[in-house]
């Protein structure tokens, strides 16, 4: 198990960028698969990118490609997700969440393989 807390959220007009971080806590951190998530008002909780610590194996959710990048630096314990030409619809609270190194790829967008979880942060784009 890790400890996280998000950060970085805030309020942005249309177009512009935010970055997030991730810190966690635990001798687990640097070898777990991170992933960040996030759920809108009425919404289930959706994948948005993970990146494997192993090889540095990185996957996004189509509606963030090439808006979003996610990257972690082990020696901080972090997980960053750098997020460029923010629209209304990414309005939400995002997660960060780790997972264990040998979860199988085909899982990751799904929030129950995830066995720790940080608060979250709130993410509002203003049209």
């Amino acid at each position: 198990q890790v400890q996280l807390v998000e950060s970085g959220g805030g309020l942005v007009q249309a177009g512009g960028s935010l970055r997030l971080s991730c810190v966690g806590s635990g001798r687990t951190f640097s070898t777990s698969t991170m992933a960040w998530f996030r759920q809108a008002p009425g919404k289930e909780r959706e994948f948005v990118a993970v990146i494997r610590s192993t090889d540095n194996r990185i996957d996004y959710e189509d509606f963030v490609k090439g808006r979003f990048t996610i990257s972690r630096d082990n020696a901080k314990n972090a997980v960053y997700l750098q997020m460029n030409w923010l629209q209304a619809e990414d309005t939400a609270v995002y997660f960060c969440a780790a997972t264990h190194p040998t979860t199988s790829s085909v899982n990751w967008h799904i929030s129950d393989v995830y066995h720790s979880w940080g608060p979250g942060t709130q993410v509002t784009v203003s049209s």
